[in-house]
């Protein structure tokens, strides 16, 4: 087969040479023109010259044509790695290509016959389109004929009707045999077989068609025989010859003289492609000077190629040739048609010639030869989005073709080589601006009215992570009530990214810190995936009232893009503490202590007051003082809002020494919360007479007699002790005294209560300073306890009572002694005693 490279560029003429299978082609040397021909789409053809391959046809599949790689002086692994494929034009795909070997295989069996009819020599335009390097090569294959077609004749029987008078040397035209095959391989000569009365006569035409005719040789004589049956061979140039036959029927009549005659040998008319079908082209007309049935003239197709033959008819009694399919100037411009006209006897023929007249009847054509469906919106300007092809079938002016854009698209069409463009892009892509585009190219040719074609392209504009997560605000804050249980939702901070897929994906964090010294993981957690901060323990508004996070939001592109944004979190008051009493204080053996009023109080006189204080803010921490339980209700009265106790009348003989009243203090929230504290109050103007009073008690009634005798005896123990310390504190006291002066004459010195008991609570020194008495016992120096038996009832918020038969009573409160003649000493604390009968 030949494999000839055509179209090169050479320092010096080189001949074309053919090469079989397992030959190499000679390689091109290419000049310098070549040098300029860069550009973004290479066609192979313009670098290495186009190839052309010679294979016969019908040969089998599978068959090798040739070594594109090689011939076209390449590397095999740059054609597969380039994506190399076949571009057909409206053919079937009668090669394929092995990309890996870089082969050009045969894929289907070729008729030339049938591809290219009697056009010599037959070709087969191919481009090879290298997508990923966006390359072409222009490629010939030319297809050689072999005899594989015999000469046929029109009609197996071919019937001549002789007058019995015809002169010797007569010659009458035989239907010529057609051959498909080209060349050689075609029709070569005709053959007669043996008779007396006729011999056979080829004639070469201009077209260099052969054509036999009959000649007589001796004269016929019908009596003698009226019909004649010969033989008519044609025999082809192959090798092995191929023949085809034909029965001639020459029937003898009688006198027949006078032959058709044509008016006109040649008829020429002109028409256009696009007429109807069913148009009459023209009409031919032949005369015969006979008569009767010898003056019939009847019309028929003398020889023509069966392609024409298809195209139109031609009506045998009146000579019109009528349009039976649709003529197409870009198959052909030209028929020649030849007609007999025969009188049964005589015939005589006349050429037709019908030009075909261009139309703009053909819209342009515009092929992809390769598209990307999708490209990044980072791409850059400049780059390839699809190669097409751009074609008009028609001839001509008309043929001419133009592309065009809609305008305001960041793309445009760049001319490549020949009927090629390359759309590419010409602004930036932004996925998140545009996500898709539907591009229209218009092809338009230059016809009158313009035909024009569209095709829409649909390119998709693929993400990439250039836009981080977006929050709402640039902070956020929010309150929350304390006590909330865990795993309660408390917050949702949710950002939103313009991207798509993977690079929208968000995940949430909080940056890790501390509240208070514990870390931040500990109070809170947050989903990832939906933003949702959940509390993982109660918040505490008397530890910390707020607190801040900051939350990531986190992108899953690759880098990562992140956006921080700050969440402050106010914590509200519950009311969840109860009140706090201070004073009296309890201790620890559940005792309280005891306040001291004069006999000689006047209604008003402040006894004591009750200080308590709450952990809780605002109006849950607003206090108010209630007496609940008193053992005389209209002895005594306690302020609402202050706690302070005071004589509501004067305190007459019958009223008794000790009284115990139930105070509840109770805060202001909107479910209130409560505490109860026990007052003892004992009615004596001085501590001995209070020790006196107290000492004499009578017994409860329902108190069992054999506990009298223990309680007497451990009073009388506990009261010499008692003196023995007194007398004994006051010894060291005037002895300490002399030795230095009293720093505070007017003034409690309240240091030695706890510290907690003062806390922010100004009423409490208040209210110890105005207790301030003549002499007091230095709580450091005497601590004694008194055992007395008392009656309390301890009331509870619920209402419930709890009766207990003994109580250890602390006095808490400053127990004093005044001397006339003796300055007074300012001792500062409280004195403990607890009295038991």
């Amino acid at each position: 087969m030949d494999r000839t490279p055509k179209g090169c560029y050479f320092w010096a003429q080189t001949p074309s040479r053919s090469y079989s299978n397992a030959q190499t082609p000679k390689r091109c040397y290419l000049g310098a023109p070549l040098l300029f021909l860069a550009a973004l789409l290479t066609v192979c053809g313009a670098a290495f010259g186009q190839l052309r391959y010679s294979i016969p046809e019908e040969i089998r599949k599978g068959s090798f044509v040739g070594n594109l790689a090689l011939d076209l002086g390449m590397d095999s692994k740059e054609l597969s790695e380039g994506g190399a494929r076949i571009e057909y034009r409206g053919r079937k795909q009668y090669f394929i290509l092995n990309s890996m070997k870089a082969n050009l295989i045969v894929n289907e069996r070729i008729d030339r016959e049938e591809v290219c009819g009697r056009v010599v020599p037959c070709l087969f335009q191919i481009e090879i389109i290298l997508e990923r390097v966006l390359k072409v090569c222009a490629l010939e294959i030319e297809i050689q004929d072999i005899n594989d077609n015999p000469p046929t004749f029109i009609a197996n029987q071919i019937t001549l009707q002789v007058s019995e008078n015809t002169a010797p040397s007569a010659r009458f035209e035989l239907p010529g045999a057609r051959d498909a095959d080209v060349g050689n391989n075609s029709l070569q000569h005709y053959q007669l077989s043996a008779n007396k009365h006729f011999t056979l006569y080829v004639k070469i035409r201009a077209d260099g068609t052969k054509h036999a005719e009959l000649v007589l040789e001796n004269s016929l004589d019908r009596e003698e025989q009226d019909v004649h049956h010969l033989i008519l061979t044609a025999i082809d140039g192959g090798n092995p010859a191929r023949s085809g036959t034909a029965q001639i029927k020459v029937i003898v009549l009688d006198a027949n003289d006078n032959a058709p005659v044509f008016d006109k040998s040649v008829y020429k008319v002109s028409v256009l492609e696009n007429i109807p079908k069913g148009t009459t082209v023209t009409a031919v007309r032949a005369v015969d000077i006979d008569q009767e049935l010898n003056s019939e003239v009847t019309y028929s197709f003398s020889n023509g190629l069966d392609t024409d033959l298809q195209i139109f008819t031609l009506n045998s009694k009146t000579g019109e040739i009528v349009l039976r399919e649709y003529l197409d100037f870009e198959l052909k411009q030209f028929y020649e048609l030849e007609i007999r006209g025969s009188d049964g006897s005589f015939s005589s023929k006349c050429s037709v010639l019908i030009e075909v007249i261009n139309v703009n009847d053909n819209a342009p054509e515009i092929i992809l030869s390769s598209l990307l469906n999708q490209v990044a919106e980072n791409c850059p300007v400049g780059t390839v989005i699809a190669l097409l092809r751009v074609f008009d079938q028609d001839a001509g002016e008309y043929g001419k073709v133009t592309c065009s854009l809609p305008p305001h698209l960041p793309f445009h069409l760049k001319k490549s080589i020949g009927i090629y463009y390359s759309l590419v892009t010409s602004g930036v892509l932004d996925r998140e601006e545009v996500p898709q585009y539907n591009i229209t190219i218009k092809a338009t040719d230059s016809g009158t009215p313009p035909l024009f074609k569209v095709v829409t392209l649909n390119l998709q504009i693929t993400d990439e992570n250039d836009n981080p997560p977006i929050f709402g605000h640039p902070s956020y804050s929010t309150c929350l009530t304390e006590n909330i249980s865990s795993g309660t939702s408390i917050f949702a901070a949710r950002a939103k990214d313009l991207d798509i897929g993977q690079n929208a994906r968000i995940t949430y964090s909080i940056t890790e810190g501390h509240i208070k010294d514990v870390p931040l993981s500990s109070y809170i957690s947050i989903n990832s995936d939906s933003g949702v901060i959940y509390a993982l323990r109660s918040f505490d508004f008397e530890e910390f009232r707020e607190f801040q996070i900051e939350v990531k939001a986190q992108d899953g592109g690759s880098p990562a893009l992140i956006s921080n944004v700050t969440v402050t979190f106010f914590i509200q008051d519950q009311n969840d503490n109860t009140p706090e009493i201070l004073y009296p204080s309890p201790t620890t053996d559940g005792s309280s202590g005891a306040d001291m009023a004069p006999r000689s109080s006047v209604p008003g006189y402040l006894i004591t007051k009750v200080v308590a204080v709450d952990a809780d803010s605002s109006q849950n921490a607003w206090l108010s003082y209630h007496l609940l339980k008193s053992t005389d209700q209209g002895l005594f009265t306690i302020g609402g809002h202050t706690g302070e106790i005071r004589t509501a009348r004067f305190i007459m003989e019958k009223d008794a020494i000790k009284h115990f009243l139930v105070v509840l203090v109770k805060d202001n929230g909107q479910t209130p919360l409560s505490s109860s504290v026990t007052v003892t109050i004992v009615l004596a103007d001085s501590i001995p007479e209070m020790l006196q009073d107290l000492s004499y008690p009578s017994a409860p009634a329902d108190m069992e007699s054999n506990l009298t005798l223990y309680l007497v005896i451990a009073l009388a123990v506990v009261s010499f002790l008692f003196l023995f310390l007194i007398i004994l504190l006051l010894t060291i006291r005037l002895h300490r005294w002399r030795e230095s002066q009293l720093r505070d004459t007017s003034s409690v010195n309240s240091s030695a209560l706890p510290s907690s008991h003062f806390v922010g609570i100004d009423g409490v020194r208040g209210f110890l300073q105005a207790y301030s008495h003549d002499v007091c016992l230095t709580a450091d120096l005497v601590k004694r306890q008194f055992k007395i038996p008392i009656s309390s009832d301890s009331h509870t918020l619920s209402g419930k009572q709890n009766f207990e038969n003994q109580r250890s009573v602390l006095i808490d409160d400053f127990l004093c002694i005044g001397k006339e003649d003796q300055p007074i000493i300012q001792v500062g604390m409280f004195f403990f005693g607890s009295f038991y009968l």
